[in-house]
């Protein structure tokens, strides 16, 4: 995809020209944000997630209770079985360990990339997907904390397959109880696809190429990866799309700001009038 593309609300260069000098007004620029006090807010942010994820570990015992009530749901409601993806993923072992890879390498890289590339090119735009991504992040801290969730591949009912485990690669210890890396019970909201997702939101905005909306094959592939890997549930990936449209309905792209730029210029010259004065 082209990542070149012109922003969607393209700010023109105005010109004022006043005595003795042209004022240009260059677009979105002021919107940046200082760089130091960016990287240690969202380093900030990203280590109070880890931590409040780590609170929310051990409830063993609730996470299968909620584990259970989240499947018979699913099949009350008639969702497609995880199942259906999962088997069609192992149907070739290279798509299966493509499909862990993706699982675990894509989700940081891909959503620091996405960040740093607003940052440099529309800060405008990475201003207001911070706020976005921090307020998902933070509702999803709020639904670990009050919902502890097994996943799928660790409920027996579901009857599927760890597949991280069986192929690899796998970024989950074999026990969940004795992980001290990630809380294996935080399934509800999946943030792999509601970062994904506004992954993709953020660049249709931010852009105005004709293929931007190619970017939605992102959440779709993340989708597919996570439910087929027996990561999450199909309701982790439909409450993490609630929660993002509330974020962007409450969050609203800033306006543009006012980056002025004064060149001199030579003075325009004086009318000489001839002729006696009135």
């Amino acid at each position: 995809m082209d990542s070149r593309t012109e922003p969607a609300e393209r700010e023109p260069d105005i010109t004022v020209r006043e005595p003795g000098a042209t004022v240009a007004r260059k677009p979105d620029t002021s919107a940046r944000p200082p760089l130091v006090r960016e990287l240690l807010l969202v380093v900030g942010l990203f280590l109070v997630y880890k931590f409040g994820r780590q609170l929310a570990n051990g409830h063993t015992g609730e996470a299968f209770h909620n584990a259970h009530r989240v499947w018979d749901a699913e099949r009350t409601l008639r969702l497609p079985g995880e199942g259906a993806v999962q088997n069609a993923l192992m149907s070739s072992d290279t798509l299966i360990h493509v499909a862990n890879t993706y699982y675990a390498t894509v989700h940081f890289p891909a959503t620091l990339l996405f960040l740093v590339w607003l940052y440099l090119r529309r800060p405008r735009h990475y201003v207001w997907t911070r706020r976005v991504l921090a307020a998902l992040t933070a509702a999803a801290l709020v639904l670990h904390l009050g919902f502890p969730l097994a996943p799928p591949r660790l409920l027996d009912a579901a009857h599927l397959v760890d597949t991280a485990q069986v192929y690899g690669p796998s970024v989950y210890a074999s026990d969940p109880a004795t992980d001290s890396m990630a809380n294996q019970f935080a399934a509800m909201p999946s943030l792999h696809f509601g970062w994904a997702l506004m992954l993709a939101v953020g660049m249709i905005v931010a852009t105005s190429s004709r293929w931007r909306w190619l970017w939605l094959l992102h959440p779709l592939i993340t989708l597919l990866v996570v439910v087929g890997t027996a990561n999450h549930y199909w309701l982790d990936a439909i409450v993490a799309s609630a929660l993002l449209g509330i974020a962007l309905a409450v969050i609203r792209l800033p306006r543009p700001g006012h980056s002025l730029v004064v060149r001199r210029s030579a003075p325009a010259p004086e009318l000489v009038t001839s002729g006696a004065s009135r």
